[in-house]
């Protein structure tokens, strides 16, 4: 019998792709100067804030800047656990004025946020599953940073080592399906190191595992809000796993955003109050 999944309505932070653009190479899915339809990623990008509201929750937007084509991708920018905003520093010298912005608009909305001293990307790297924070590491956001996120939310981090460059952040080969006590997680196994393969294994026994296919495809680049899993169309095969484990596939394609190796969860910071 399909158990029966209850949803929780979710704050979420977003940015426009008005100034979407490919203009450098950060991960292997980039090439300078890829075309972008910045017509169809804005058609895309509201079709995702439509999906959000249309499904019970809320969304806030920061202004784009000019000159910060990767902006859109907000969950970057932050990690937000009981109201505390962790901000970010990026790896990519291109990036790092993102962080700027993000900041101005949590202090405006009456937060306090924490600049870290290392390298930190935010909800890219940082997961959090209700119980504790799961922290990538291996491209981009490093252990240090790993360490100031324990100290700041006073939460265990969990590191996990990533080794395929296509999945450069932990968002990108693992998304949590429910968050709270009973937390579950979907992600693709070879993604990680061994060790990490064998931690995941432990934590999560009962995890929705994703095959190459889902992953390439960004499916584990996906929102859940404990009912609805927001994902990539092209991952057919992870939809119909979570279809039998209760939840409800939400397909938006972000595909215009893949030229920049984004998906939605890249597109998407949750505010946990």
């Amino acid at each position: 019998m399909t158990e029966t999944r209850v949803g929780r309505s979710r704050r979420y932070l977003v940015c426009e792709p008005r100034h979407f653009a490919v203009r450098y190479a950060i991960n292997p899915w980039m090439r300078p100067d890829t075309p972008v339809d910045v017509d169809l990623a804005q058609e895309q990008w509201q079709t995702l804030i439509r999906a959000y509201r249309a499904h019970g929750h809320t969304v806030d937007s920061v202004e784009p800047a000019p000159g910060l084509p990767d902006m859109v991708f907000a969950a970057n920018s932050a990690v937000v656990v009981a109201g505390r905003v962790f901000g970010s520093l990026f790896h990519a010298p291109e990036r790092r004025p993102e962080s700027d912005h993000y900041d101005t608009w949590f202090r405006a909305a009456g937060y306090d946020v924490h600049r870290p001293e290392s390298v930190c990307e935010g909800e890219g790297d940082l997961v959090w599953t209700g119980r504790h924070v799961l922290a990538g590491t291996g491209f981009r956001t490093t252990r240090e940073a790993h360490r100031e996120v324990q100290e700041f939310f006073g939460h265990p981090v969990i590191s996990l080592t990533l080794v395929d460059p296509h999945f450069y952040h932990l968002d990108t080969a693992l998304f949590v399906l429910d968050d709270g006590h009973d937390a579950n997680i979907a992600y693709y196994p070879q993604a990680f190191s061994p060790g990490s393969r064998a931690v995941l294994a432990r934590l999560y026994p009962d995890a929705v595992l994703a095959t190459c296919d889902d992953a390439v495809a960004f499916g584990l680049n996906s929102v859940s809000d404990g009912r609805h899993v927001f994902i990539a169309p092209q991952a057919e095969a992870l939809a119909a796993r979570l279809g039998e484990r209760g939840y409800v596939p939400v397909p938006v394609d972000l595909s215009e955003f893949r030229k920049a190796g984004g998906g939605i969860k890249c597109c998407t910071q949750e505010i946990r109050p």
